[in-house]
């Protein structure tokens, strides 16, 4: 499991104690996200693994046909080549749409953060210490 895939699942976890609707809705929009985008990677996969079977079929006829482009059937070589090139622009769009899945995710794991700060604001109360304190006591610790 990736840290990525860790901190959204703590975020989950930490939304729970949450008792507004909206905290459902924001896990179920989390959970079809990360579905689609294990979708798209494995279409990503499975267009990788074909596009690589047709370059080893183009890599069969160059390695192993004795005089390759005039004893080769041309509809095959135009088969492999079109497959191929279909394939990789298949694996660029599916890689995009996984870069629109993560961003989206991004925001939805950024909202579940705004969740649980206002979830331990309401229970713990404000911080007490600012960041220029917090800078302060880190310089100190390193002086140390």
């Amino acid at each position: 499991m990736s840290d990525h895939q860790r901190h959204t699942k703590f975020l989950r976890e930490c939304i729970r104690y949450d008792e507004s609707a909206r905290r459902q809705e924001l896990m179920e929009e989390i959970a079809r996200i990360q579905l689609d985008a294990r979708c798209v990677r494995r279409a990503v996969w499975l267009m990788a693994i074909l596009a690589a079977l047709a370059a080893f079929g183009l890599g069969y006829g160059v390695i192993l046909v004795s005089n390759f482009p005039n004893n080769f059937p041309q509809y095959i070589l135009n088969t492999f080549g079109v497959l191929a090139v279909s394939w990789l622009v298949c694996i660029l769009a599916f890689a995009g749409l996984g870069a629109v899945y993560r961003w989206k995710l991004d925001r939805r794991r950024e909202e579940c953060r705004q969740i649980v700060t206002r979830l331990l604001e309401s229970r713990l109360g404000k911080t007490v210490s600012t960041p220029s304190q917090d800078a302060g006591t880190i310089a100190s610790a390193e002086q140390i």
